[in-house]
């Protein structure tokens, strides 16, 4: 590669084999990424190089001469390359064109040296590589390499214009083995011709375009992981918006059909007292999947603001039972409520998390019993009672909690229930931790139910 840099601009020129042939790429780029990064391995290059003037001097007078040399003998090549690996005190940086060449260079130690390197002489190890082609190869590699701090291991694209193995040992001695054909599984088979060098000037160069590729596979990790949560945020916008349109079409039937028929009908208003209140009813839920909506959002920007004021616990609860009996029609025969009220009087939001946890509670129970309990945990340590505990449960008798959901009980749409979006946890959890408390769930002990717990400080 050469490289031209300036404030502005990056101007590179690339010269590889393809089919016998030298081929050259031109790279342009005005982005400041490019910019600064070759800027940086210019620099570098500089601090580390050798005047001009006194190595040409140095050259005419004989004194500290590169030693390069071209092998064509594949076991010479392996004997150097071993040896260098082995005799390393600071760094080796392996550059691998393709698995199948990882492949073979495990089979002759090469790695195991590295490995060992590390280890024993806390010599640090870099290897960049293409892709695990194979899940033979992934497991030769777990195998091989110890997640040993000093060895790290990097992913790049299969790169087709290079074929050769480059090993650079102490920045002070690089070996570069041409990739004959990448088929034979032997190193002797598949190594062309290789060429080591000392030169100062030379074992750079493969220092910088290993940094150089080591960098990219930096930043191809961020814009995957970038991507990845961009598809995530787009996955989650899709599944919000059809579960909001199907729970908006729901109340919206009954109310446009029973209000034609309200207007086309005459006489008497009492007669239509069920159809007025079946629209009432609908309404209401549009009203709650609006707000439940907007709470979402409110919680995902931070921006979620509590109307705290001193409340009746107790009051709350009984309210809030009421509520739930009669808008749900709930057979009291079958369906029992079990609540022993005590006077807690604490200063918070929590009308919304408990008709959620009690709506909760009565759709998963069709037979048996729902027991609300209050519990006051009381700090020995502080004479202030805002720093007591209130502890809310709700356990059920019902069908308990699918073990599929449970991990995920409180993030957006967990649900395996047919009717509702799946927000209600969601928003309590967001409300509760907006008190600096925490909720929880688990199913019973005796295999029947759940019980849904939250506690916050009394804040008064």
């Amino acid at each position: 590669m050469k490289f031209a840099v300036d404030d502005n601009y990056f101007h590179a020129t690339i010269d590889k084999m393809e089919n016998g042939k030298m081929m050259q790429s031109l790279l342009a780029s005005n982005d400041p990424i490019y910019i600064n990064h070759y800027n940086s391995i210019f620099e570098e290059l500089w601090k580390n190089g050798t005047d001009a003037a006194q190595r040409i001097k140095d050259i005419e007078e004989g004194a500290d001469i590169a030693d390069i040399e071209v092998f064509q003998n594949v076991s010479r090549a392996k004997g150097v390359y071993l040896e260098l690996v082995k005799e390393a005190t600071k760094e080796i940086l392996f550059i691998f064109p393709t698995a199948n060449a990882f492949s073979r260079q495990h089979k002759i130690g090469a790695v195991e040296l590295a490995e060992t390197a590390a280890i024993e002489r806390d010599v640090k190890v870099r290897i960049l590589m293409p892709h695990v082609a194979s899940e033979l190869t992934e497991e030769t590699l777990n195998m091989s390499i110890d997640h040993h701090d000093k060895v790290q291991t990097r992913h790049i694209e299969q790169m087709l214009g290079t074929k050769a193995t480059i090993l650079v040992v102490d920045r002070k001695e690089s070996l570069v083995m041409e990739l004959r054909d990448d088929s034979k599984t032997t190193f002797d088979e598949a190594i062309g011709l290789s060429t080591y060098s000392n030169s100062k000037a030379g074992v750079l160069s493969y220092v910088a375009i290993f940094e150089s590729l080591w960098s990219q596979t930096e930043l191809y990790q961020e814009i995957k992981k970038a991507h990845e949560v961009l598809k995530l945020h787009d996955k989650a916008q899709k599944m919000f918006v059809n579960v909001a349109a199907h729970e908006l079409r729901t109340p919206i039937q009954p109310i446009l059909g029973l209000s034609q028929i309200l207007l086309s009908k005459t006489g008497n208003i009492e007669q239509y007292v069920d159809l007025i209140e079946t629209i009432n009813r609908n309404a209401k839920r549009l009203n709650r999947l609006s707000d439940d909506i907007l709470d979402v959002t409110k919680i995902e920007s931070n921006t979620l603001e509590l109307r705290k004021e001193q409340l009746d616990l107790n009051e709350v609860i009984s309210n809030a039972m009421d509520d739930i009996m009669s808008s749900k029609k709930i057979d009291s025969k079958k369906v029992q409520l079990i609540y022993q009220p005590q006077d807690i009087i604490m200063n918070a939001e929590l009308i919304q998390v408990i008709s959620n946890l009690l709506s909760n509670a009565i759709e998963f129970t069709k037979e048996g019993t729902i027991a609300i309990s209050t519990r006051i945990d009381r700090d020995n340590n502080s004479y202030n009672s805002r720093d007591n505990q209130i502890t809310v449960s709700i356990q059920d008798t019902g069908s308990g909690i699918d073990p599929d959901i449970l991990p995920e009980l409180f993030s957006k749409f967990a649900t395996k229930s047919f009717s509702g979006t799946g927000l209600g946890l969601f928003i309590s959890k967001g409300i509760i931790e907006a008190h600096s408390g925490m909720i929880w769930a688990a199913n019973n002990k005796n295999g029947k139910g759940a019980t849904f717990s939250f506690k916050i400080p009394m804040g008064l």
